[in-house]
């Protein structure tokens, strides 16, 4: 037998594709610094994308964006209260009527005329 040796490529070494017509889209790096080790690193965005207030370090602790005016507080004002199954329930009926719905779900509930009792 004739020993060849087969040429190839590594899984994941190269890419077969090129680069010509690609149109890159335009960047730009913001800089953040880590609130635990006090070091500095830098993310590449897109030129047009909003760089988010907060990033995970490397470390796992939280880093703030430099140079980034926090407007935390504004944030919480403009948000609406959170919804309870209470304040949905409200919006349909009223309290009277609950109570009324209430009421005759017990007298139901007594006479067992709403569930069959296993003995």
């Amino acid at each position: 037998m004739v020993e060849r040796s087969l040429r190839g490529m590594k899984i994941g070494a190269n890419s077969l594709e090129s680069d010509i017509g690609v149109a890159l889209v335009d960047r730009r790096e913001v800089t953040y610094e880590c609130l635990d080790n006090q070091q500095r690193f830098v993310v590449t965005l897109a030129a047009d994308a909003e760089a988010p207030a907060v990033w995970e370090c490397r470390c796992g602790s939280e880093a703030k964006l430099i140079g980034a005016q926090v407007e935390d507080d504004d944030e919480e004002k403009t948000q609406k209260p959170v919804r309870t199954h209470w304040d949905m329930l409200l919006e349909r009926r009223s309290k009277e009527e609950l109570q009324e719905l209430l009421d005759e779900r017990l007298a139901l509930l007594r006479e067992g005329k709403l569930y069959k009792r296993m003995r």
